[in-house]
């Protein structure tokens, strides 16, 4: 995504930065609400959300219907998504079962997901650390032999709602191994929120040590912490940001892992600061809206509720 310049907020120098940013509502943010959102409400909620100007969106998972019944009709979605816009559509998988379902249904890249403790492992992927990483690498291999991008996602970096603290040399051998098997793209996943930005600081000198591939950070707002983290990793040099519109989301398999940054909030907060995300306000909040009235539910986003301020000063 091309920089173009922009000032903070505050009144700071004029500077030229950008950061992409994932839309994961979709499927991180919809896998982990109780009401089933019908697929033509899910293709209308990725409709509003490139509407806004996402270009990178999560759209669904491959995985089995039994372990995340929000997701069962991922065919169904991928066959419905616009495609006359540039949109890189991301289907998560977890082994090459859905792997299969992803390539037929034309996903353009895939997310994998290697969880950083065995205990938070096993329960997400059912398998080990060593068996995830093996997965990972036979998933990468076929993918990127179909012309797909692949990121890998290290589960549970800041922390495990099972094993506790997570040492970033851990971390850092997970995204050596990752590298080695073949991504192209490495995201470090606050799972369940309890990161703060000493950590995205400490994340992100164990990252370097071993890789020069893009990062991306993928941070929930659990205690509060979540903006704070993701404007960190930008001036540290991330490349992209999940977040998801309205806010929702979570993990079905941590305990209390509550939503995800929500995309409308970490937008206004980075073109205050003078970082540009390609990314429509006013577009934000109505996909957001729209996401909430499906699920009868307020949304923890505050944007929607406290609206844009100055907008024609930060342009």
């Amino acid at each position: 995504m091309a920089s173009e310049p922009a000032q903070a907020g505050g009144g700071g120098a004029t500077r030229a930065r950008a950061v992409e940013i994932v839309e994961v509502g979709p499927r991180d943010g919809l896998q982990n609400e109780s009401a089933l959102v019908s697929t033509a409400a899910k293709i209308a909620y990725i409709r509003a959300l490139v509407d806004a100007g996402a270009r990178r969106i999560e759209a669904t998972s491959f995985v089995h219907p039994k372990r995340v019944p929000q997701m069962a009709d991922a065919e169904e979605v991928m066959a419905g998504v616009p495609r006359d816009q540039g949109v890189s559509y991301i289907g998560l998988v977890v082994n090459e079962r859905g792997l299969d379902r992803a390539l037929a249904a034309g996903v353009d890249e895939v997310n994998v997901v290697v969880v950083a403790t065995e205990t938070f492992c096993q329960r997400n992927q059912g398998m080990s650390i060593a068996e995830a990483v093996r997965s990972y690498g036979a998933i990468s291999g076929r993918a990127r032999e179909s012309g797909l991008r692949v990121t890998a996602t290290i589960g549970a970096s800041f922390g495990c709602p099972f094993e506790g603290e997570v040492a970033p040399s851990t971390v850092a051998d997970l995204v050596r191994q990752c590298v080695a098997a073949g991504a192209d793209e490495i995201a470090l996943a606050d799972t369940i929120g309890v990161g703060v930005p000493a950590d995205v600081h400490r994340l992100v000198r164990a990252a370097r040590a071993v890789t020069d591939l893009p990062l991306r950070f993928h941070f929930h707002n659990t205690r509060n912490t979540g903006y704070a983290n993701a404007l960190t990793a930008v001036e540290l040099g991330a490349s992209a940001l999940d977040s998801s519109a309205g806010g929702i989301g979570g993990c079905p398999f941590a305990p209390a892992a509550t939503g995800n940054i929500a995309t409308e909030d970490l937008a206004y907060a980075l073109r205050r600061s003078g970082v540009h995300s390609g990314l429509d306000l006013d577009g934000l909040i109505a996909a957001a809206a729209f996401i909430g009235k499906e699920l009868g539910a307020q949304l923890p986003a505050l944007l929607g509720r406290a609206g844009d301020f100055s907008p024609e000063r930060d342009s």
